[in-house]
């Protein structure tokens, strides 16, 4: 009983020091487009649970493209157009919701094509937290949420 007592206290000085570990990172709901041309693009989205203190996403790897990139859209005149950038805020505490036509992860040069039903390993790096690896399942392409595709077969291009 002593030793539970301690392990809490211990936990419990950990999360209110601010500090962001792996163990305080929960992805959850995450999915992959299926992507049909090798050389081309896809993109992954998911959703991040932050347990811990304020972190920031700051690279994403996986071995099914030549480059991985954070991107999001900014409004330009009357056109959303994607963006790379450095990083994403987790804030503390706090949720960061990575979904079609808003921040996303973003696989340039897809060494082969990507089939639906298969899963693509992803690793997120983070600030403080460090590596967290990720299964995404591959959807169908236009897909919006796991296990949904777009109404009438409609595609998000990219």
């Amino acid at each position: 009983m002593k030793s539970f007592a301690i392990a809490a206290a211990l936990l419990l000085g950990l999360s209110v020091s601010g500090q962001a570990a792996a163990a305080d990172i929960e992805v959850v709901n995450p999915f992959m487009r299926a992507a049909p041309m090798t050389g081309g693009t896809g993109a992954a989205f998911l959703t991040i649970h932050n347990h811990g203190g304020a972190d920031r996403l700051v690279a994403a790897e996986a071995g099914i493209s030549k480059s991985v990139e954070l991107h999001t859209h900014v409004k330009d005149g009357d056109i959303y157009r994607m963006r790379k950038v450095e990083s994403l805020a987790l804030p503390e505490h706090g949720t960061v919701e990575l979904k079609p036509g808003g921040d996303h992860i973003m696989f340039i040069g897809l060494n082969a094509p990507v089939k639906e039903g298969a899963a693509v390993q992803l690793t997120l790096k983070f600030e403080k937290a460090g590596a967290v690896v990720v299964q995404v399942p591959v959807q169908a392409p236009g897909a919006m949420a796991p296990g949904a595709a777009m109404p009438g077969g409609m595609m998000h291009k990219h």
